[in-house]
């Protein structure tokens, strides 16, 4: 089947699945409409944002629907009757008739090199678990989570600067690679899927709001690697006093434990640091509650008097 011919619907939210969207309408797929999750209000006044994925399609006159829950409401889509359709960070569970109705089925573009990290968040656990390589997988969609046999993967490396913010952009721009390399043959029925192995499969459960609260029970390393995370949304906490005290970007300074946890041992040009199990934390971006992101230098300005005092 040609590119030109193929009735295909993408699903997507985010600006990372926004960017596969687009690519694949300039390279001349025919994408007859999309699938994005419900407008967010957003800001003090609540103004309705339309999604990424919505914006693009709106860009090139697609139709864009909008179902509350797709499992309640899909007829729509059978109505459209898609040759392939094509799923990247929708954000809901497809139902198995959807699953069934296109003549190629259904494809989906996962963060991660499957069989690990099933699940929601697996670009933000990349992180979390201090890996070095991640990367994308196209698969396909079955009933089971993330289950479904791989068509192929691409690799990403993880540097050390990266946060979820910069390895989202990395993961979209493989994601991107991967589908414009795959999809002319799979259209043709070249490709046959492999199996997960069940043996290797891990989970990446979606992040919930009590976790963001960093955990001074942790090593150093693996607070670094919630901050990095977190980052830069929603980003990860401690309390100062009684406030929140969202950290976005650190460093490790040293492995030394000379230092109650939690106290703050640095305050000043030199920077801020902090005394945590089995390290010492250097903090180079963060936001106290009710104030904005900034450096630490100007956060030191506003907060004098840190040093000896203690994070939570």
């Amino acid at each position: 089947m040609k590119k030109e011919e193929a009735r295909i619907i993408f699903m997507g939210t985010p600006d990372i699945s926004s960017r596969v969207l687009e690519s694949l309408i300039l390279h001349g797929y025919n994408i007859i409409a999309s699938i994005s999750q419900e407008d967010k209000p957003v800001g003090r006044k609540a103004i309705l944002e339309a999604t990424p994925v919505k914006l693009i399609s709106q860009k090139y006159n697609i139709p864009c629907y909008q179902p509350h829950k797709i499992r309640l409401d899909y007829d729509f889509i059978l109505d459209l009757k898609p040759d392939l359709i094509i799923t990247f960070a929708y954000g809901q569970i497809v139902p198995e008739a959807v699953l069934n109705a296109p003549k190629l089925g259904c494809i989906n573009l996962h963060g991660s090199l499957l069989p690990k990290y099933r699940g929601a968040a697996p670009i933000q656990y990349s992180l979390i678990n201090l890996d070095k390589i991640t990367g994308v997988t196209l698969m396909k969609m079955i009933k089971e989570m993330d289950a479904g046999e791989m068509y192929a993967k691409k690799e990403v490396e993880i540097s050390i600067d990266d946060n979820s913010t910069s390895l989202f952009k990395k993961i979209s721009l493989a994601a991107e690679e991967l589908i414009l390399e795959i999809l002319p043959e799979f259209l043709k029925g070249n490709y046959k899927g492999e199996k997960q192995d069940e043996n290797l499969v891990s989970y990446a459960p979606m992040i919930k709001a009590e976790q963001e609260r960093l955990s001074l029970d942790m090593d150093i390393d693996h607070i670094l690697g919630w901050i990095k995370g977190l980052s830069d949304e929603p980003g990860g906490y401690l309390y100062l006093e009684d406030k929140k005290l969202k950290i976005f970007k650190a460093s490790i300074l040293n492995h030394e434990n000379n230092h109650q946890i939690g106290e703050i041992i640095e305050a000043s040009k030199k920077g801020l640091s902090v005394q945590l199990k089995g390290g010492v934390l250097n903090i180079l971006e963060l936001q106290m509650e009710g104030k904005k992101r900034m450096d630490y230098k100007s956060f030191l300005n506003g907060n004098p008097n840190l040093l000896g005092k203690f994070l939570k």
